[in-house]
C-alpha cells in the first residue's frame, strides 16, 4: 500500500511539472505586441514597397489579424538605409519592424552605414517581384534590342531611371551594361512612382521599374513595356490595357537583352534583439495574411510570383542572392573597403 500510495505521489508531481512545463510554452509561443505595431518603409510613398507594407497593414486590419493598431512610416534617407538603422537599432522592441528587398542585405555592402545585417533577423519572403524594361509609348522601339542597340550606337542620349542609389535597380543596370556591352547612365529618383512620373514625362530614356510602378502609365497610354527579365512569361493572362496582358510581354532574353532571370524579394524584417516567439509571431501573421483573398488579388493585379519562406529556407535564399549580388557590386568596384 506504501508503494501504491509513493507511485500515485510521484505520478500527480510529474503530471503537474509536465502541466506547468506546457503552460509555459503555451505561453512563450502566444506573444503578441502590447502596443501599437510600426511598420517601416524604406522608400517615398507610393512606390512598391510603400504598397506592400501599406496592403499587409490593410488586411491585418480589415480581418482584424491582430489586436494592435498599426502605423506606416516612411523613411527613404540614405537610400533607405534611414529604415534599416532604425530597425537595427530597435534591439529588445518587437513593435518596429521593417518592410524592404533585397536592399536590407544589400545595401551595407556598398555603402558605410551604422549598421550591419547581422543586427536583423529575417522574418518572411512574402512574394518576389519581377522586373521589365519600359520605354514612353512613343518611343521607335518595338523590342529591347532595338532600344539596346540605340543606346549603343549613342549613349549620350540614353538615361536609365530607376528608384534609389546602388540598390535593385541600379543593379540591374549594371548587369544589362555588362551582358550588352553597354555603358547607360542611371539616375537613381525616391521611389518606383516618382521613376514612373519622370518616365511618362520623358525625362528619361527608360526605366526599369517593377510591373505595379508603372501599372497606371500603362494603363494611361504613357508608358509601355519591352520586356520582363524572367526565365518564361509571366503567368498572368488578364488584360491590363486594352491589347496587352503582363503574359503577353517577352522575356528579356527572347527580346535580345541578354538576361535571363532577374528578380527582387518582398519581404520583412526584424532587429535581431527579437526573441523567436516573437519573430514566429509575425511569421504567422504575415502567413495569414498571405492567405487571403485580398494578398492573392495583389499579386494577380500586380504580376507577383507567389512565394512565402521564413526561417532557414528564407536564410538560404539570402545567402545565395548575397553571393550572385556581391559579384557584381565587385566589377562595379562598388564594395565597401
Amino acid at each position: 500500500m506504501v508503494n501504491t500510495s509513493k507511485k500515485r505521489q510521484w505520478k500527480h508531481v510529474a503530471l503537474l511539472s509536465l502541466a506547468i512545463s506546457l503552460s509555459a510554452g503555451l505561453q512563450a509561443a502566444e506573444w503578441k505586441p502590447a502596443k501599437p505595431v510600426e511598420f517601416y518603409v524604406p522608400s517615398g510613398a507610393g512606390g512598391g514597397t510603400d504598397q506592400f507594407a501599406r496592403l499587409v497593414q490593410s488586411i491585418i486590419v480589415k480581418h482584424k489579424l491582430m489586436d494592435q493598431n498599426i502605423v506606416v512610416l516612411n523613411k527613404a534617407g540614405g537610400s533607405g538605409a534611414e529604415a534599416f538603422v532604425e530597425i537595427a537599432g530597435a534591439k529588445g522592441d518587437p513593435n518596429k519592424i521593417v518592410f524592404g528587398t533585397n536592399n536590407a542585405y544589400l545595401l551595407p555592402l556598398v555603402v558605410k552605414l551604422p549598421y550591419k545585417f547581422e543586427q536583423l533577423v529575417p522574418v518572411a519572403l512574402m512574394a518576389q517581384d519581377e522586373f521589365l524594361l519600359w520605354v514612353p509609348e512613343d518611343a521607335p522601339y518595338k523590342t529591347a534590342k532595338e532600344f539596346l542597340d540605340a543606346a549603343r550606337a549613342n549613349p549620350s542620349a540614353f538615361r536609365m531611371g530607376g528608384a534609389q542609389s546602388k540598390d535593385t535597380d541600379q543593379t540591374l543596370n549594371e548587369l544589362i551594361n555588362k551582358a550588352n556591352n553597354l555603358k547607360l547612365t542611371y539616375i537613381p529618383f525616391k521611389s518606383g512612382n516618382e521613376v514612373a512620373t519622370q518616365l511618362a514625362g520623358k525625362h528619361v530614356s527608360a526605366n526599369l521599374n517593377n510591373p505595379n510602378e508603372n501599372i497606371s502609365q500603362w494603363r494611361a497610354g504613357q508608358v509601355r513595356p519591352l520586356c520582363v527579365f524572367s526565365k518564361e512569361r509571366m503567368r498572368y493572362t488578364e488584360k491590363v490595357t486594352a491589347t496587352m496582358s503582363w503574359g503577353d510581354i517577352p522575356t528579356c532574353r527572347d527580346s535580345g537583352a541578354n538576361i535571363d532571370d532577374y528578380h527582387m524579394p518582398r519581404a520583412v524584417y526584424m532587429s535581431a534583439g527579437a526573441t523567436p516567439e516573437q519573430v514566429d509571431f509575425y511569421v504567422k501573421l504575415l502567413k495569414r495574411v498571405s492567405e487571403t483573398q485580398e494578398w492573392k488579388a495583389y499579386l494577380n493585379v500586380n504580376a507577383l510570383q507567389q512565394q512565402f519562406m521564413s526561417g532557414g529556407e528564407f536564410k538560404k535564399y539570402i545567402e545565395s542572392d548575397e553571393a550572385k549580388a556581391r559579384s557584381i557590386f565587385s566589377t562595379a568596384g562598388w564594395l565597401v573597403k
